[in-house]
């Protein structure tokens, strides 16, 4: 009997044993994630959200016309993966063209008109890598200079800059206030944050929110990938 007892607290032990040692197995088997930290906790970087890092043919005239404008490189990148997907043939309906998806009426009109010239540029023009790279920067570079001029915050100018891009600085500034000064001062009473939200509960256009977040993610994207 005694002998018995034995054989089965052994067979116990031995069955408890490879339980742990199976445990630990499909642990290391587990794949591993692609983590990146976000302030001070690890989310894990989601599959869906690709980013172009490897290098383009416009590298060159992207990094020309920042320098020029004085125009962040990397925000320029963000515009063009978001507008055009680096496809400089592209037309949209509404008739915007190129890599930076410029309408030769008003982004491309008031863009000729800063740097000196008058009329607008063509079709062909536009769909020309370094003419329509260089017109969309200079764009940026007037909404950040001119028509967003006042306010205060790099990271709210930032947003803003995007925001007009896409939908007109005057849009922009009346979601605050009809009158400018009053909605730059409400706009410098926010945090970065808080101008981020209210322009994505209270833009009327759609198309601004969304335009916003994918260039945000974009940027971050090339960002990290630089």
């Amino acid at each position: 009997m005694k002998l018995r007892l034995r054989y089965i607290v052994l067979a116990l032990l031995l069955t408890g044993c490879a339980g742990q040692k199976g445990h630990q197995s499909d642990i290391n088997r587990q794949p591993t994630a692609k983590r990146m930290l976000d302030g001070n906790r690890a989310t894990f970087s989601s599959p869906k959200l690709t980013y172009r890092s490897e290098p383009t043919p416009f590298d060159a005239f992207i990094e020309q016309a920042a320098k020029r404008y004085g125009v962040d490189e990397t925000l320029i990148k963000a515009i063009i993966q978001v507008e055009s997907g680096f496809r400089p043939e592209v037309v949209s309906k509404s008739n915007a063209v190129g890599l930076m998806q410029i309408k030769a009426t008003t982004a491309g009109r008031d863009a000729y008109r800063m740097k000196g010239k008058s009329g607008q540029p063509t079709v062909r023009e536009l769909k020309d890598p370094e003419t329509n790279i260089d017109l969309g920067t200079a764009y940026i570079s007037m909404l950040k200079k001119q028509h967003l001029e006042g306010i205060s915050n790099p990271e709210t100018l930032y947003y803003a800059t995007i925001v007009a891009y896409v939908n007109g600085a005057g849009a922009l500034l009346r979601t605050f206030d009809s009158n400018r000064t009053v909605a730059i001062n409400k706009i410098n009473r926010m945090t970065p944050d808080q101008f981020y939200q209210y322009v994505q509960n209270n833009h009327p256009a759609p198309q601004a929110p969304r335009y916003l977040w994918k260039v945000k993610n974009a940027y971050r994207g090339l960002a990290i990938t630089q």
